[in-house]
């Protein structure tokens, strides 16, 4: 993109590039930087309103502290795309969360300002605290900055944090980013009085030397102290909300306009070499300068390329509903006619499909916030009293969740039902939001049932089957994006746990697929018929308990046997088929467990990734053609030296 419509961003390469920058200069790259996310992102999608909110934020921070040096520590990173542009990737922009392109988090290897990766939340304030410390130990004087939304602060770690850092006392400063609405301007004229004077530099000197002062005074040096600390406390339990904050051992100002670079300039600069922890409250608006955004935050958090003018997406063609739609019906249909299920969520109720049951039926749906370690016990806690909560949460974000999983749901053998979307390969959001691992991480539980649908009908079945358990824990797994397409039965029915289908025959190869990989496998069949292969696809359905008298009738008919999941092959899937087939001396069977390799796989399309990987339905077919062919050959060969 040309920056010729651009007087100052473009003149930017790095933060140093800002220091000679006046004031209203500031305010100048703001706005453009503002108006350069909107021309980007527009056309490419990505995270958006959260990022339009903070651009004033980074611009204050790189321009006051001395970054790289110094550290700031983003909470997640749909907070961070200001962050990015000032930083060196101004220019990379229009590729970021596409294959092979910048990360939408921050990702250390991408950036040295990049200090701590970020995909979950309410993790900066941990992070910081650690840095703070080691540097302490390093015998350094640089300083270190946590920025976190108001929407971590859901989140228990962020308090844990805040507890640990009150009482390590380290020089840290938090920047509570928080987008509500209802903070009124005149809060903000009037609390900006009070704390500019109580940051001040003078009343900070003044308040030290009255401090050493009458700490030499004995009694009455101590009745003077108590009134100094009264008259600071005071006035800002009166005009703050930030009493909590001090509580927790940290000297607290604001709230101050996020979007006022002259007084964001001055707060940072003001209290960035005073001593302890220090929280900066400042009130953003999520969208700002973007009416479209401003009006609609939530649906414009993260878009897909859309209107400029109007910010309305560019409308796709006709394709199924989503999986997560899919779902979220299916829940309604099913609480509707049994009163004892529940619907939780840990702030996703959009992105799980549960929205539907909070529009449709509100008192019962509960969304917890950002703390799915309390959602999972909570869900626990309901099931003691004979209903049947259903908590969908990402299968990336349920893996902070794993202690309670153990403890308070299965060991108690507790009727949870745990619906995971985005299982496998997500595509955009990358390494920190793949659900990769849920398969392996589940199946390790005692008595967990683990479903995959391979389509939306069975996908209903399955919830409805899950709904209906009551022997103890039972998830189930599906991918983001679009469904199959495949009519909808009005009615559900109940699946038999443990039962596979065979959805195919053959008589050279067995392919037992879970999941979303069973359509894959499939269509790989196909292209080995072309090739003389003739393959049997089982659904598998379950990980666990697998359908063993499927397996028995696999080996028995079958020498080569080949796994497909899209799950990590360490532990997944293929791994419970080895270990049944190990453990059962089952030793004609030539086994190949085909998934995800063992190691991080990047951003991109599911489709790029899936071909990238090798488990998209090409993919499947040369591993069994090579799978195949390799162990015919040995097989022949064999013969051959035999007879001779």
């Amino acid at each position: 993109m040309s920056g010729q419509e651009y007087s100052l961003l473009f003149k930017i390469n790095s933060p140093a590039d800002m220091k000679g920058l006046s004031v209203q200069e500031l305010k100048t790259l703001s706005h453009e930087v503002r108006e350069y996310m909107v021309d980007v992102i527009s056309k490419v999608g990505g995270h958006f309103g959260a990022g339009l909110g903070t651009v004033e934020l980074a611009v204050a921070l790189h321009y006051v502290f001395n970054t790289p040096e110094d550290k700031i520590v983003w909470d997640v990173g749909h907070q961070a795309y200001p962050h990015k542009i000032l930083t060196g990737r101004r220019d990379k922009l229009h590729t970021i969360r596409q294959f092979n392109g910048i990360s939408g988090f921050l990702k250390r290897s991408e950036s040295e300002y990049d200090v701590f990766g970020a995909g979950h939340a309410s993790t900066a304030l941990s992070a910081a605290l650690g840095i703070a410390t080691a540097r302490d130990y390093d015998e350094k004087d640089y300083k270190v900055v946590a920025i976190i939304g108001d929407g971590a602060m859901t989140g228990g770690m962020a308090y844990e944090a805040m507890n640990n850092a009150g009482l390590l006392k380290k020089n840290i400063i938090v920047v509570l980013n928080d987008n509500r609405m209802s903070i009124a301007p005149n809060v903000w004229a009037i609390s900006n009085y009070f704390n500019e004077i109580i940051a001040s530099k003078h009343f900070n000197k003044f308040k030290s030397n009255v401090w050493e002062l009458t700490g030499k005074l004995d009694t009455f040096g101590d009745r003077i102290r108590k009134i100094t600390a009264r008259l600071e406390g005071g006035i800002k339990s009166i005009i703050t909300p930030g009493m909590l904050f001090e509580a927790l051992g940290f000297r607290y100002f604001g709230p101050f306009n996020g979007h006022n670079i002259p007084q964001l300039v001055k707060m940072f600069t003001e209290v960035k070499d005073l001593s302890g922890p220090i929280l900066i409250h400042t009130i953003t608006q999520k969208g700002k300068g973007y009416t479209p955004a401003e009006n609609d935050g939530q649906n414009l958090h993260g878009v897909t390329p859309f209107d400029k003018i109007t910010g309305i997406a560019v409308k796709k063609k006709d394709a199924p509903p989503a999986f997560t739609k899919i779902f979220g019906n299916a829940l309604v249909e099913i609480a509707k006619k049994n009163s004892k299920v529940i619907g939780i969520t840990a702030a996703m109720p959009d992105g799980t499909g549960l929205n539907i049951l909070q529009k449709e039926m509100p008192d019962r749906f509960y969304d917890v916030g950002i703390a799915e370690q309390h959602a999972v016990t909570f869900a626990a806690g309901m099931a003691t009293e004979g209903y049947t909560p259903v908590a969908a949460i990402y299968s990336t974000f349920l893996q902070r969740a794993f202690d309670q999983l153990i403890h308070d749901v299965a060991i108690q053998k507790l009727p949870v039902v745990f619906v995971l979307d985005r299982g496998g390969l997500v595509g955009a959001d990358g390494p920190t939001h793949h659900g990769t691992f849920d398969l392996a991480y589940l199946r390790l539980i005692p008595g967990m049932v683990i479903m995959a649908p391979k389509d939306e009908q069975e996908l209903r079945d399955m919830l409805y089957t899950a709904t209906e358990y009551r022997k103890g824990p039972i998830a189930l797994r599906y991918p983001r994006g679009n469904a199959i397409g495949i009519p909808l039965r009005d009615t559900f029915e109940k699946i038999e746990i443990g039962k596979a289908e065979v959805v195919r025959r053959g008589g050279d190869v067995a392919l037992l697929a879970i999941g979303n990989m069973v359509m894959h496998s499939l269509k790989a069949a196909d292209i080995l018929q072309q090739n003389g292969i003739l393959a049997e696809v089982v659904n598998a359905r379950f990980v666990k308990p697998l359908d063993e008298e499927m397996l028995r009738d696999i080996a028995g008919r079958f020498t080569h046997v080949i796994t497909v999941e899209d799950n990590t092959i360490v532990g997944g899937f293929g791994s419970a088929v080895s270990e049944y087939f190990m453990q059962n001396r089952f030793n004609n069977v030539n086994l190949y467990m085909h998934g995800i390799p063992d190691r991080f796989i990047d951003h991109g399309k599911p489709s790029e990734l899936h071909e990238q990987i090798g488990i998209d339905p090409e993919g499947i077919a040369r591993i069994v053609a090579a799978h195949f062919s390799d162990k015919k050959s040995q097989k022949e060969k064999a013969v051959k030296l035999v007879s001779k």
